[in-house]
């Protein structure tokens, strides 16, 4: 009987040290995995996971990016989706990345916008649709490109018995409104890792915003971001700056003041407090505040200054070759030669009574034998 209680003892004994020991392991592999998918959902999210250290510069003298780097990359970027961080022309004219630079911009970027449209504008989503890894530079291709490009099936044609083929029906319709960036390097494109290509990316895109609106944020300045935060809007906002800081406008009035016409956005309604936002253009120039106690403030100096494009394109001066082809006479200087637009119509000399008249008219031509 006791050798039997003692077998029983060292059996519960043996159980009570083999709990303990798994006990320890075992939390350590429910933890493990946790981590691992809080990491990887920061990946698929476009996020850096937690406490990952920022991406080395690449070195200057970086080899040719191989063959598996290109393959990862594309594998990596492509259909990747992301937010714009400024103006993407629509149409062929796309744009350039080189050591941080974006070309177009300033005044060309305007106009470039004003003759194509943007098709996407600092804040949106923007689809990575094609990966081109070239010799010296990267071609990104966002929402569809500007070019239509065929499905697989479209290339495929059946001929019949009678040699007549079927093609795949195409859409002649299909009119791109995507862009493109260009990324251009030094010598060539360079070995790198896809964290190092988001780093140089991310003067255009946004690989790490939660929101269009907090990308939108990142690309205006501090104080415009501010008020923003604070539903509060400034002289010198732009039409998209009041829609973030306020919203859509419930009423709309259009008013002309002397041979200015302008826009006045009202928000709010009695017995809260009304705001009237003026628009001249693009650019709020006057914020009138009715409050509810009938206060009245009214602001029109500039409270944020953002570059304005010019209302007329600045012309250079036209230089003439120095063997351009003229109508003067050799030695006639050009001040000699009368201007209309600064005077009355020059007179035209009266030949002397003598010599033979031109005929001016058909009534004038006499047949001669």
């Amino acid at each position: 009987m006791d050798r039997i209680r003692v077998e029983v003892l060292l059996l519960v004994v043996s159980f009570v040290l083999a709990a303990n020991v798994f006990s320890a392991p075992g939390s350590a592999q429910t933890a493990a995995p946790s981590s691992q998918n809080d990491t990887s959902d920061a990946v698929q999210s476009g996020q850096n996971p937690p406490n990952q250290p920022a991406a080395p510069p690449i070195p200057a003298n970086a080899p040719p990016i191989s063959r598996q780097s290109r393959f990862e990359l594309i594998r990596d970027f492509e259909t990747q989706l992301v937010y714009s961080r400024t103006a993407f022309p629509m149409g062929t004219k796309g744009l350039q990345l080189k050591d941080g630079v974006i070309t177009p911009n300033g005044e060309e970027m305007r106009q470039v916008l004003a003759i194509w449209g943007p098709a996407i504008k600092p804040g949106d989503p923007a689809h990575i649709s094609f990966v081109q890894i070239k010799n010296e530079h990267i071609h990104f291709e966002i929402n569809g490109g500007p070019i239509h490009r065929k499905k697989w099936y479209q290339h495929i044609e059946v001929s019949g018995a009678n040699g007549t083929g079927v093609a795949a029906p195409d859409n002649p319709q299909a009119n791109p409104h995507g862009s493109f960036v260009d990324v251009y390097f030094d010598k060539h494109v360079p070995e790198m890792t896809a964290q190092q290509l988001r780093e140089v990316l991310y003067p255009v895109l946004d690989f790490n915003a939660r929101n269009k609106e907090q990308a939108y944020l990142d690309t205006v300045p501090p104080k415009v971001k501010e008020a923003i935060q604070a539903h509060h809007v400034l002289v010198g906002m732009n039409q998209e700056m009041v829609i973030h800081a306020k919203g859509k406008p419930p009423k709309k009035v259009r008013e002309r003041d002397g041979e200015t016409e302008y826009e006045e956005w009202i928000y709010g309604e009695p017995p809260a407090d009304v705001d009237f936002v003026r628009i001249v253009g693009d650019e709020v120039v006057r914020v009138e505040t009715m409050k509810v106690g009938g206060e009245k403030i009214v602001r029109t100096e500039k409270e944020v200054m953002l570059p304005q494009p010019d209302r007329e394109a600045k012309k250079e001066p036209e230089v003439r070759p120095p063997n351009a082809p003229s109508l003067r006479r050799p030695g006639e200087d050009s001040e000699d030669v009368p201007r209309p637009a600064n005077g009355p119509s020059p007179t035209l000399p009266v030949p002397p009574p003598d010599s033979p008249q031109p005929p001016s008219g058909p009534s004038d031509i006499v047949a001669t034998k």
